[in-house]
């Protein structure tokens, strides 16, 4: 008999992983706020902190548990993996330098976006793009470009698996619309994100494919709304991020 997915996870390394989770939500928590919180005895909360604290991953600063910086070290490993991840980072710094705006390059992983590298030029905006954060990728210019190369069954998984969440009125949520502004994506080869992940705030991207067309990932470039229009947003942007993809592709193919 073949086992499901469901049988073949361990109950304990997932209570792990949930209170890893959920201290990273809280901001730090002592024990009894964890089991509150959780609805746990706090016995098994205390067994699996310890634990977790033991091999590194939490650490606890006077009586509140914090994650721990075992998180940097794993996480770095997973960044530095990959020769396309470690070539990009000085691109994107080219990017932010030239530009002066935010610059990122944003990989998928498990349906998600994760910010792998960002850089910020000095009249970027501060927004919650930091190292290894986790967003959808319908509602950012970068998921936008990921998506338009991955096969239409793919993107149907992911959207099953986490929705079209609304972040702003400008966000798609309807499938068929997502679909079409894929379409768009793919014959223009740049993608536009016109507040739909925050108000205010306009982002654009392209992808970076393979020898075979798969996405590895995508350059892309945000800025307040007032600066990123017209010819800068539409033109000259898009041409300055299509040479930064076709730099890493060569690069992956050649070095």
């Amino acid at each position: 008999m073949v086992e499901t997915e469901q049988t073949e996870r361990i109950n304990a390394v997932e209570r792990s992983l949930t209170i890893i989770d959920t201290l990273q939500e809280l901001d730090g928590a002592r024990v009894m706020e964890l089991a509150d919180y959780l609805d746990w005895a706090p016995s098994t909360v205390h067994s699996h902190l310890k634990t977790l604290e033991h091999h590194r991953y939490l650490i606890k600063e006077g009586d509140i548990y914090h994650i721990g910086l075992e998180f940097l070290n794993r996480g770095g490993h997973a960044r530095e993996r990959k020769k396309a991840y470690r070539l990009a980072g000085d691109i994107v710094d080219e990017l932010a330098d030239e530009t002066e705006e935010r610059a990122q390059f944003i990989v998928e992983e498990h349906g998600r976006g994760i910010y792998l590298y960002t850089a910020t030029g000095k009249r970027a905006v501060q927004v919650r793009s930091r190292l290894g954060r986790v967003k959808p990728l319908h509602n950012s210019a970068a998921g936008k470009a990921i998506l338009s190369r991955l096969p239409e069954e793919r993107v149907a998984e992911i959207v099953d698996m986490w929705g079209l969440e609304q972040s702003t009125e400008y966000t798609i949520t309807d499938y068929d619309e997502l679909l079409e502004e894929l379409d768009e994506v793919r014959s223009r080869g740049v993608s536009f994100n016109r507040q739909e992940s925050v108000k205010g705030l306009h982002a654009l991207a392209v992808p970076v494919v393979n020898a075979h067309g798969q996405p590895i990932g995508a350059f892309g470039l945000s800025g307040p709304s007032n600066r990123f229009k017209n010819d800068l947003f539409e033109t000259e942007l898009p041409d300055l991020l299509l040479g930064a993809a076709n730099e890493l592709e060569l690069k992956i193919t050649y070095s």
